[in-house]
C-alpha cells in the first residue's frame, strides 16, 4: 500500500498543496511550525477520519476560509483508490471513497492503513490506561473494520447504563437487566478481539524489542482485564456476574466500574512494570517496539504493508535505534518529518525523496 498523490486545499497553513511521493522514504524537512506535521496529520485524517491532534475539525481549516479539503490517491493490492474529505466551517466533514459518499465514518476503516509514531507516543507507555485502550481500538479498527461498529455499540450501551445509574432514585427493580445483558454480550466480544490482537502484537513485540535493545531487555505484552477469569464461566457470563455484583457500588458512583472500558495493556520489561518503573528512554523504546510490531500485525492481516508516519522522532532516538527503525521499515512507504537531514543520513538513510517545507510552501529538493 502506498500514497500516490496527496492534495490539500485550505488545510491548516496550506492554501494549496500537491505531493506525488515515491514509494520509499519521503522526507519533509524544515523549521518548527513550518507545516511538516500538517502533512502527517492530513494522511492520518484520511486513514481514520479524525485528526490525532484535535477533536475539532474546524481547527483543520485554514484561517479566514469557509472550508478545506484533503484528497489522497492510493495504490493498494486491490487497485487504485481515492479518499476525499471535505471540511466545512459550520458543518460536519464529508468523506467519500472512490467517488461514493460515506454514510458512516466506519466505512473508511481499512481503506488506508497507517501507523503513526510521534514524540507524544511516549504517553502510550507512561500515560493512563485510556491511551493504551485508544491504541488498541484504533489499530484493531484498521485491520477489522467490523470492530469499529462493535465498539460504537458497546460505548452507546455503556453511556445509557451510566445515565440510568445517575438517576438511582428513579430506578425500579430489574431496570438495568437489559443493559447488563447487552453490555456483557458486547463487552465479551470487544475483549475477545483485543485479546487476540494483543496476543499477536506481544509475540512480535518481544522479538522486536529484544533486537532494538541490543539483546539487553525482554518485553512482555499482555491484556489486563477488569473481569477476572473464573473456572467454567464464559467471558459473557463473567462480565454479567460482575456487573450484578458491583451494582450497589456503580449506583453510588454513578458509573459502570467493570468492562473493557476499564481494561489496560500490560507492559512488563525485565519483570517490572514499564508503565510505572521504566526510565524515559526505556518507555520510548517500548512505545517504538509497539508501533513497529503493529506494522507487522497489519501486514499479516491485510496482506500489505501500511504507510508509516514518523513525526519528528529521529531526534528522540539514539543512533542504534535510528538505524534499527530504518532497517525495520524497509519495504514500507514512510513519511518522515525532521528539522535537519543529518539525523537521517547519520542513521544510514541513503535513498530518499526530500521536500523542503517553509511557511506552508513545499518544494522538492
Amino acid at each position: 500500500m502506498r500514497v500516490k498523490e496527496l492534495r490539500l486545499m485550505n488545510y491548516r497553513n496550506y492554501a494549496s498543496l500537491r505531493l506525488e511521493p515515491d514509494e520509499g522514504l519521503c522526507v519533509l524537512t524544515g523549521e518548527n511550525a513550518a507545516g511538516k506535521t500538517n502533512v502527517i496529520e492530513a494522511l492520518f485524517l484520511a486513514a481514520l477520519g479524525r485528526s490525532h491532534r484535535t477533536a475539532h475539525d474546524q481547527e483543520l481549516i485554514k484561517s479566514g476560509t469557509p472550508g478545506g479539503s484533503v484528497r489522497v490517491v492510493l495504490e493498494t493490492r486491490g487497485g487504485t483508490r481515492e479518499i476525499a474529505i471535505r471540511l466545512q466551517d459550520k458543518d460536519t466533514k464529508r468523506i467519500s471513497v472512490d467517488g461514493t459518499a460515506l454514510s458512516r465514518s466506519g466505512e473508511l476503516m481499512g481503506c488506508l492503513n497507517v501507523v503513526l509514531f510521534a514524540p507524544e507516543d511516549l504517553s502510550l507507555v507512561k500515560g493512563g490506561a485510556g491511551e493504551r485502550r485508544r491504541f488498541m481500538d484504533m489499530e484493531i479498527s484498521q485491520i477489522r473494520p467490523a470492530y469499529y461498529y462493535l465498539l460504537q455499540q458497546y460505548n452507546t450501551a455503556l453511556k445509557q447504563r451510566n445515565a440510568l445509574l445517575k438517576e438511582a432514585e428513579l430506578m425500579r427493580p430489574g431496570m438495568l437487566d437489559p443493559w447488563n445483558e447487552q453490555l456483557a454480550h458486547l463487552g465479551a466480544r470487544v475483549t475477545a478481539a483485543r485479546e487476540e490482537f494483543v496476543a499477536e502484537l506481544g509475540e512480535i513485540a518481544r522479538t522486536t524489542h529484544f533486537s532494538i535493545s541490543g539483546g539487553k531487555e525482554l518485553l512482555e505484552v499482555g491484556y489486563e482485564s477488569s473481569i477476572p477469569e473464573t473456572g467454567g464461566a464464559s467471558p459473557e457470563e463473567r462480565m454479567l456476574n460482575k456487573l450484578n455484583e458491583n451494582l450497589e457500588r456503580d449506583i453510588f458512583r454513578g458509573h459502570t466500574s467493570v468492562g473493557p472500558h476499564r481494561d489496560d495493556l500490560r507492559l512488563i520489561l525485565d519483570g517490572t512494570d514499564a508503565r510505572v518503573y521504566g526510565s524515559q528512554g526505556q518507555q520510548r523504546t517500548v512505545a517504538l517496539s509497539l508501533k513497529l510490531s503493529d506494522m507487522e500485525v497489519i501486514k499479516r492481516t491485510r496482506g500489505e504493508m501500511p504507510v508509516l508516519l514518523l513525526d519528528d522522532v529521529f531526534s528522540e532516538l539514539d543512533r542504534n535505534r535510528q538505524e534499527m527503525l530504518l532497517k525495520t521499515v524497509e519495504g514500507a512507504q514512510t513519511f518522515v518529518t525532521c528539522t535537519h537531514l543529518e539525523v537521517l543520513t547519520g542513521a544510514g538513510a541513503d535513498r530518499m525523496q526530500v521536500y523542503a517545507v517553509k511557511d506552508g510552501n513545499v518544494t522538492e529538493v
